[in-house]
Parts: C-alpha cells; sequence; structure tokens
C-alpha cells in the first residue's frame, strides 16, 4: 500500500491494525481484506471521520451552529474536510471517489426489515380459532380411533385426514401471505429505486437516485423534497423545514446558516429551497439510526455482522459498514405524521394507524363473520345439545334392550353374560343366539347403566358440533377477498394506478365524491403563453419585438429567467418538429418558453445571475400567491416579482406605458386592467401571472414583506393555457351517472375556474352563486366568529358546492373533512381527493382514499396517499373507481354461492344429526370439499374484469348490508331447493335407489347412500 496513507501488513487473510507499535500488533481473521483495506486507505483521504460527523449531526440550531464554527472554522471548513466543492460538487468523472465514500461514510441504504419466514407465516395461519378446534377434535379422533375402536388399523384414519386438511389449508393460507409480503415489497422497493433527488456534480445540476448519494454531495432542495440525508445548510432562499417526523415539532423551523444550519433525514421542505453538504447517510442519519432502533437493530446486533465496525484509532482510521443505509422505508412512514387542525394551517402530530376507519368493504366483512361466527356457534351447540338429551332419554331413562344369557358350564356351575346385540324384541333375541350358538337360557333386560363406550359416544357428539361449525364457516371467504384485491391491484397498476394501501382499492367502488385539483389532473398540465399585455396593448399572439422596446423585452426576460426556480428548464427537443420539453414548474417552463420566443436566451441570463448572486428570495407559497427575487446593482437593489395577476397588480402604482416609460397605475386604470385584461383572460380559461419589478436605492427592512413588496411596476399579465384533456367530459359525466359528485379544488381565480368547470363538465351554464366560491369567501362561512369551524354552517355549504377558487391547503383540508363528518347524508360520504403539494398531505391523509400525482406530485404527498396517479390523469380516477366496484361485487357473488352452500350443509348437518344421531356430513369431506370448492370459486369469481355497466349504478354506501335484498332472495331460494333434495335423499335415498344399507345404519362404513 502507498506509504502515503501509512504503513499496512497482509499476511495469509490476516488484517494487521495500522500505525500500531509492532510489539501491539493485532491480527485478525477477515475474508474482505480487499475491501477493508481499501476502506482503511480511503479513511485517510478524509480529514473528518464517520463518529465525529455523527457526533455533530446530534446537535440542533444555535449548538449545532456553534459546533461547527468551534471546532471546525466554519461550514466551508467541512466542506473541504470532506473534500468537495460547495460551488461544483463531486467529481461524477470519479466513480472511484464516489465508492471510497461509500466504503467509509456508508451508503444511502437501510436493509429493510427481514421478512416474515414462511413457518412464521405458517404459525400465525395456524392460530385461527377453527382450525384450533379442528386440530384438537382431530387428536381426540385419533386417540378414540386407536383405543376405543373396533379396528385399531384404520381408527385412526379420520382423525389423521382432519389434519392434513387443516395443514393443508395453513399452508395455502401462509402461502397467499407470503406471495401478498412479496407483491408490497417488490412495490414498495419500486417506489424507493425511482425516488430521485437533485445534485451538483461537476458544477452541473443532474438528478440521481436518492440511493446513489453519497458524504460529500451537494444537494439542491426544493419545496416538496424530503430531505433523503442528514446534512448542512450551505446556500438557500427562505427556507422552512417540517421536522415534526422526527422532534414532534408542529411548527416550520427557519434554517439558515446564522440561526439554525442543520438540516435532519426525513424532514420536509415546506417553503423555499437551498444547497446543503451531505454529511450522514442511510443508518447513521438520524432517520436511519431511528429505523435501525424501530426495528431492534442496536449495536449489540452490529458486533455479531461479519463485517464489524472497529473502534476510531485516531486520525486516519477507518471504518468498515455493513447495515447499509436506505431510503426504503421512509422515516416519516414510521414516525408520527401530521394533520390539519380546524383548517387554520396549523398542524397536530397524528399517527398513520388512526388515520381513517376500517374500508367499506373491510367493515362489512368483519360484521358478517361475526354474525356467522354466532349462527355457526348457536347451531353446533344446539346439534350438541340435541344429541346429548337424546343419548341420555335412550340410554338412562327408557333404557337399551339387551339380552341376558345364562349358560350351563362343564361343572355346572352357571355364568351369567350380557349380549352385545342391541335387539328389538325377545323372538329376535333368541334367533340371533341360536345363529351365535349359544346354548342355556335367555333372559329380556333393559339395561339403565353407565357403561364405558359411552364416552366414545358423548365425544362423538362433539366432533358432530365441530363439523356443524366448520361447515358454518366459509374458510374460502379471506382467500377471495385477498385474491380479489391482488387481482384489481395488479391490473390497475396497467390503468396508471399505483396502489400503495390494498384496502383504498375496493373503498374507491364505494366514493361518492371527488374532490379533484385542475392542473394536470382535469388539464394537460403542459402550459403556454397564448396572450399578454405589454405596453397598454393586449394581443392574443406572441407579439413580435418590434412591438415592444428592447428595454422592456430586456426587463422582461430578466425578470422572468431570474424570478424562477432553477431546476424549472425548457429542453428543445432533438426531433425536428417535436414540442420542447418541460423540466420542473409547468408555469415557470411556460414563462421560460415565452423568453424564447421573443428572442431571448433565459439560459444566458441565469449564468450572468447565479444564485450565489441573489440577496434574498421570497418563494411562491399558498399565501404569498406570488415569488420575488432580490438582486443587488450598482445603485441598490432590483426586486423581480410574479404571482397571480390581481394579487401582484394590487401591489403595483406605476405601470410601462405605450412608449416604454413608467406611467402611475391610477385606480381607474386598475379597474379598467382588471375587467378588460385579467377578466378577459380569466374568461378564456387560461391562468393570469402578473410579472413586476422595482428599483430601490437603500437596504430594505426585508422581513416586512409588505413594505418590501408594494409600490411595484407592471411589466406585463400573461394568459397561459393549461388545456382541459379531451377524454375528462366524458369521464366527469360517467361519475356523475354514477353518483359520484366531482368538486373542482384550485388556486385559480374565480372566473378561470369557472370556464374551466364549465369545459370539463362540473358546471352546467345555469349553475352559478353558491356553486362556486373563493376560499375566502368559503372560510367566512364555514367557520364562526371565533374563527374556529362550525359543522351546521358547513352542512349549509358544501352540498351544493362543486367549485373552489383561490383555495388553499387548509381550505381543501376543511372541504374534505367537514364532507366525511357531516351527517347531512343518509349514508356517510366516501371521499377521495387528489393532491400534489406538500401542503395537500393533511387532506390526502384525511380522507377515504388520497390520489397522489405521480408526476407532479411532491414525496411529502406521494407518502401521504393511497393511491399514486402515474399519468396525473383523471381518468384513471375513474378507472380505480370502477375497479373498485368490480371488487365489491365479486366478493357479493362469491358470498352468494358461499352462503348458499353453507347454509344447506348446516341445516342438513343439524337435522340429520338430531334424526339420526350422526352427521351425514363428515367433517373430512367438508373441509376437502370447502377447500377445493372455495379455491376454484375465487379464482373464477374474482378475477372477473370491470365492466362500463359499474358506472351505471349509485355506490352502496357504508351502511347499506354486504348481503342485498336480491342476494338473501336468492340464497334462500336456493338453499330450500338444496335443501328438498338432499333430505329426500337422506331420508329416502336408500328406497329411491334401491339400497340394502341406510348410511347411518352402518356410521362406521362407507355406504353408497353416504357418498350419495
Amino acid at each position: 500500500i502507498n506509504a502515503e496513507y501509512g504503513h499496512y501488513y497482509i499476511t495469509n487473510n490476516l488484517r494487521y491494525v495500522k500505525n500500531t507499535p509492532e510489539e501491539e500488533v493485532k491480527e485478525q481473521e477477515n475474508p474482505c481484506i480487499v475491501r477493508s483495506l481499501a476502506a482503511s486507505v480511503m479513511a485517510d483521504k478524509f480529514e473528518i471521520t464517520l463518529n465525529e460527523l455523527k457526533e455533530l449531526m446530534e446537535n440542533r440550531a444555535l449548538d449545532g451552529k456553534n459546533r461547527i464554527e468551534e471546532k471546525y472554522g466554519g461550514i466551508n471548513k467541512i466542506v473541504e474536510l470532506l473534500k468537495s466543492d460547495a460551488t461544483k460538487g463531486l467529481d461524477a468523472n470519479s466513480p472511484e471517489d464516489l465508492q471510497a465514500r461509500a466504503d467509509v461514510f456508508g451508503r444511502n441504504y437501510i436493509p429493510p426489515k427481514p421478512p416474515k419466514s414462511f413457518f412464521a407465516l405458517m404459525w400465525e395461519a395456524a392460530q385461527d380459532v377453527t382450525l384450533i378446534i379442528l386440530v384438537v377434535a382431530a387428536v381426540i379422533s385419533i386417540v378414540l380411533g386407536l383405543t376405543v375402536e373396533d379396528d385399531p388399523d384404520t381408527g385412526w384414519i379420520e382423525g389423521a385426514a382432519i389434519l392434513i386438511s387443516v395443514c393443508l389449508v395453513i399452508f395455502v393460507t401462509a402461502g397467499n401471505d407470503w406471495s401478498k409480503e412479496r407483491q408490497f415489497r417488490s412495490l414498495q422497493t419500486k417506489l424507493d429505486d425511482d425516488a430521485t433527488i437533485s445534485v451538483i456534480r461537476n458544477g452541473d445540476s443532474v438528478k440521481i437516485f436518492t440511493k446513489e448519494i453519497v458524504v460529500g454531495d451537494i444537494l439542491q432542495l426544493g419545496y416538496g423534497d424530503i430531505l433523503p440525508a442528514d446534512g448542512i445548510y450551505l446556500t438557500g432562499n427562505d427556507l422552512s423545514i417540517d421536522e415534526s417526523t422526527l422532534t414532534g415539532e408542529t411548527d416550520h423551523i427557519k434554517k439558515s446558516v446564522e440561526k439554525d444550519p442543520m438540516l435532519l433525514s426525513g424532514t420536509s421542505v415546506m417553503e423555499g429551497s437551498c444547497k446543503m453538504v451531505v454529511t450522514a447517510v442511510g443508518p447513521n442519519s438520524q432517520a436511519g439510526i431511528i429505523v435501525q432502533l424501530i426495528e431492534g437493530q442496536d449495536d449489540s446486533d452490529d458486533e455479531s455482522d461479519d463485517e464489524s465496525e472497529p473502534e476510531e484509532d485516531g486520525p486516519g482510521s477507518y471504518t468498515l459498514l455493513t447495515t447499509q443505509p436506505s431510503i426504503d422505508q421512509k422515516p416519516g412512514d414510521e414516525e408520527e405524521g401530521t394533520q390539519m387542525v380546524n383548517g387554520t394551517g396549523k398542524h397536530k402530530p397524528a399517527k398513520q394507524s388512526d388515520k381513517k376507519e376500517k374500508s367499506v368493504l373491510q367493515g362489512k366483512l368483519t360484521r358478517l363473520a361475526i354474525q356467522i361466527g354466532y349462527f355457526g356457534t348457536v347451531a353446533a351447540v344446539l346439534t350438541i345439545l340435541v344429541l346429548i338429551i337424546k343419548f341420555c332419554v335412550s340410554k338412562f331413562m327408557v333404557g337399551e334392550n339387551m339380552c341376558k344369557v345364562t349358560t350351563t358350564g362343564e361343572e355346572g356351575a352357571e355364568d351369567t353374560i350380557v349380549w352385545d346385540h342391541t335387539v328389538h324384541d325377545e323372538v329376535s333375541c333368541n334367533s340371533t343366539l341360536l345363529a351365535e350358538g349359544a346354548k342355556g337360557t335367555v333372559e329380556w333386560v333393559f339395561y339403565k347403566g353407565w357403561q364405558s363406550e359411552y364416552i366414545k359416544e358423548l365425544l362423538e357428539f362433539f366432533i358432530i358440533g365441530v363439523t356443524v361449525l366448520v361447515v358454518a364457516v366459509p374458510e374460502g371467504l379471506p382467500l377471495a377477498v385477498t385474491i380479489s384485491l391482488a387481482y384489481s391491484v395488479r391490473k390497475m397498476m396497467k390503468d396508471n394506478n399505483l396502489v400503495r394501501h390494498l384496502d383504498a382499492c375496493e373503498t374507491m367502488g364505494n366514493a361518492t365524491a371527488i374532490c379533484s385539483d385542475k392542473t394536470g389532473t382535469l388539464t394537460t398540465n403542459r402550459m403556454s403563453v397564448v396572450q399578454s399585455f405589454f405596453m397598454g396593448k393586449l394581443v392574443k399572439h406572441v407579439p413580435s419585438r418590434d412591438m415592444l422596446t428592447p428595454t422592456v423585452v430586456e426587463l422582461f426576460a430578466n425578470s422572468v429567467s431570474v424570478n424562477a426556480s432553477y431546476s424549472s428548464n425548457v429542453i428543445k427537443s432533438a426531433e425536428p418538429g417535436q414540442l420542447p420539453r418541460h423540466l420542473g414548474n409547468k408555469t415557470e417552463c411556460a414563462l421560460l418558453q415565452f423568453v424564447g420566443e421573443l428572442g431571448e436566451d433565459y439560459e444566458a441570463i441565469r449564468k450572468q445571475n447565479t444564485e450565489e448572486d441573489f440577496y434574498k428570495v421570497y418563494t411562491f407559497n399558498s399565501k404569498r400567491k406570488c415569488m420575488a427575487t432580490v438582486l443587488k446593482t450598482e445603485t441598490g437593489f432590483r426586486i423581480f416579482v410574479k404571482g397571480a395577476a390581481e394579487v401582484v397588480l394590487g401591489r403595483c402604482n406605476h405601470i410601462i406605458g405605450e412608449d416604454g416609460t413608467d406611467v402611475a397605475l391610477t385606480a381607474k386604470t386598475y379597474d379598467r386592467l382588471v375587467e378588460e385584461v385579467i377578466e378577459s383572460m380569466a374568461n378564456d380559461a387560461l391562468r393570469t401571472i402578473c410579472v413586476a419589478y422595482k428599483d430601490v436605492t437603500e437596504e430594505l427592512d426585508w422581513d416586512d414583506e409588505d413594505a418590501t413588496l408594494k409600490k411595484l411596476t407592471c411589466i406585463s399579465i400573461v394568459g397561459i393555457e393549461d388545456p382541459v384533456r379531451p377524454e375528462v367530459p366524458d369521464a366527469i359525466k360517467s361519475c356523475q351517472k354514477a353518483g359520484v359528485t366531482i368538486r373542482m379544488v384550485t388556486g385559480d381565480n374565480l372566473i378561470t375556474a369557472r370556464s374551466i368547470a364549465r369545459k370539463c363538465g362540473i358546471l352546467t351554464a345555469e349553475q352559478d352563486g353558491g356553486n362556486i366560491l373563493e376560499g375566502k369567501t368559503f372560510h367566512k362561512l364555514v367557520h364562526d366568529e371565533n374563527g374556529a369551524f362550525d359543522q351546521d354552517k358547513f352542512d349549509l355549504v358544501w352540498p351544493s358546492l362543486r367549485v373552489l377558487a383561490r383555495s388553499s391547503p387548509s381550505d381543501k383540508y376543511v372541504l374534505v373533512t367537514g364532507i366525511i363528518t357531516s351527517k347531512l347524508s343518509k349514508n356517510r360520504e366516501v371521499v377521495a381527493v387528489t393532491g400534489d403539494g406538500t401542503n395537500d398531505a393533511p387532506a390526502l391523509k384525511a380522507a377515504d382514499v388520497g390520489f397522489a400525482m405521480g408526476i407532479a406530485g411532491t414525496d411529502v404527498a406521494k407518502n401521504a396517499s393511497d393511491i399514486i396517479l402515474t399519468d396525473d390523469n383523471f381518468t384513471s380516477i375513474v378507472k380505480a373507481c370502477m375497479w373498485g366496484r368490480n371488487v365489491y361485487d365479486s366478493i357479493s357473488k362469491f358470498l352468494q354461492f358461499q352462503l348458499t352452500v353453507n347454509v344447506v350443509a348446516v341445516m342438513l348437518c343439524f337435522i340429520g344429526s338430531c334424526a339420526n344421531g350422526a352427521s351425514p356430513l363428515r367433517a373430512v369431506p367438508m373441509l376437502w370439499v370447502n377447500l377445493i370448492m372455495d379455491t376454484f370459486a375465487s379464482l373464477a369469481l374474482a378475477t372477473e374484469p370491470p365492466t362500463a355497466d359499474l358506472l351505471n349504478r349509485k355506490p352502496y354506501g357504508r351502511t347499506k348490508p354486504l348481503i342485498s335484498r336480491t342476494m338473501l332472495k336468492n340464497i334462500i331460494g336456493h338453499s330450500i331447493y338444496q335443501m328438498i333434495v338432499m333430505l329426500v335423499i337422506l331420508f329416502y335415498g336408500d328406497k329411491l335407489f334401491e339400497l340394502d344399507i341406510k348410511s347411518y345404519e352402518e356410521n362406521d362404513m362407507p355406504t353408497v347412500h353416504g357418498t350419495i
């Protein structure tokens, strides 16, 4: 090894600890010498150790800042110690360096908790009460068969057959659970493997998979990102972090170099953006440590690993990492989530497990299972009681007819025996004795005493009762539900529905209301500027350069290029005639493309004004409704602002006039622009954006937003078109026909929202007034004078509401939770909601089914959802509704089929047992019939594809019984028919089929009658 890194000695698969006196050299066996030494050598390359970084990240807020400054001399010094560059990042062309960092500091991968073994799943399946009863009955049957039965060689067979059938049930159940767990792990792995993050490598911003992050990487974080690793804040703008998943702190934490530079994995970016240097990944990150504690992977467990973690020996010492970090299990899923309180935007901790009640089908199946259990238990107990009473009356009250024979022995002694043949009269007794060759006198006896063989008969009554219970329980029902759901989930993947929670599939079939976003869901999310207002003129096309002064074009291009997320880009297509590709925020991409159409190069402008040059940034949020960027100039500061047209224009006191100079914006001019420009664009279903700027010569109080973002000069107002998806109107009609109410929740202004809603078919030409509200109006209508949510007031608003414009995430949350808790409807409303933003997470969690956008959605929104729409398309929601109804109907069909058989079997066992003293149906045949029948019936009925006819009926609702009137009629009708046929065969089968022996006359032997 190069002496630059210290001295190492390799001998016969032995590793020697470096830098120690020769007499203290210790040797250890290690099969991974090459890797160990590589990690050791590369550890010397970095001037800070893993343990030092872990210790550093345990500090919070000012303690972290002080620790960085006192021990390391500042954040930039830590970047140097990690051999990274705050501007250029790591060298993407040096895989050796990236590998070394992974070896020394660990990989961003946490091994998932080991799955349960097949034997563990079998043990869980064996805990079923019915199976336990069957096992007990089987053991008793085997013992009696070997001890009491006349033929011990065959008496054990029935008990053994019951055990075999129980084992088969356990095996099938465990196999199904094992397969289901593998599917879910595969799904989770797919979700996690697709997770990406922006990093800077070689000076360029690139997207990499989160599992490829290494210590020293420079990450670019933006609104909605979940931090995939621990790190330290470098530069940023207006960054607010939600740390509730780790700390329980409900308020958003402002981050900056001066106050709190410590960034923790698993937390979420709620506002702003930043760059951070990664300091800990995987199991060494704060979230990774918590995950390992949850899974019981403490330090003592690590000592048993093949590759251990040696203690630090000072500078240049090394660490071998075996428990590699991962984002497979999001820390946010393990910890507490957040939910909105009274729609005020405040959060409180709320455990995910408490998020929702049971799904519609789950609740109904649970109630049905309890009812079937009661029915089966009552039938079994009643059967046992009738048999015992009948037995006691015949044996101890009436007595058993027996023959007492007295014979004379060789020496004349008399010997009395009781013949073991039951007879009907004395004549038949004599004839029987003569046939057997007995000699002596015969005496008629009524024997009423206890005999030991009665124990066997009483135990057989118990087995008959167990048989009745086994017959009553539809063992195939759980299998049918699982097969149907698993089949539907796989098929829904092809319909662009990535199901995260299995029960959401069938819950969607009972949805009565869908609260949908507009952008990307109802529209194409392919935005472009189609109208613009410059220098006093409204044009409905891209204005030519001749129409505008160079100063105005430059001012507009600079404002749009700089005052936007630098992750938003327009990529020109390599193929001629193809539209450019939009990356990042679609509205910003439309504006950047418009800059290019005006003949300007936004990339060149950004190179002149890097993010490091930004003096202050006010990022866009739902409250601010605009974004502003402050640049330092030679004469002072220039502030660029863009946002909702009526909001930004309301902050302006000047506008660029027809000659390209600033003119005063009077109240009269403002009203005219609102009416003739903003409302005109909105009536054409366009999103209106106002672009403005402001020059100041002196430092302002930048924390005073209202003062800073006042007295602006309007540069332009643009109208951005986001066309309605062509398939959406028909899909909405299908939903309305199916009894599902569609409500659109959007941030657009009232006029644009109304226009889009009418194009989609959510609003008809006659609907208006109470059918469409702005967020502020809605908030006032549903809250009392103290600002508390009022359900009674809400119940006056929501039934007619169809469009909520200029809404905030808290408005969406109030709408969803209010509808769910409302008692207006006869059946409790089942609400689905779509969301893409971080602030949509509370509404997604609160809804019965939360749909996150797979393309435009943030990580926080996806983690809060039940289903991810991989194409962000509303029609996929309609398909999910169809699949949900199909699951419900498939289970109903199976239940009708299964319960008919079970009712007949239970009644037949009861009647046959009471009449003949033995069940015509034995436990073993019924178990096998149920097992085979249920499995194939499940496959047949649970895998039927959905049809459009499913949307021609209203949702069933939560309170409607699972067994409908039609199903009940079918079950009763078929049961009566089958009972008549079975009873005729039972009591008259021997005559009908000319049989010599009835099944109940020789219970121990198979008969033709019993087989029939």
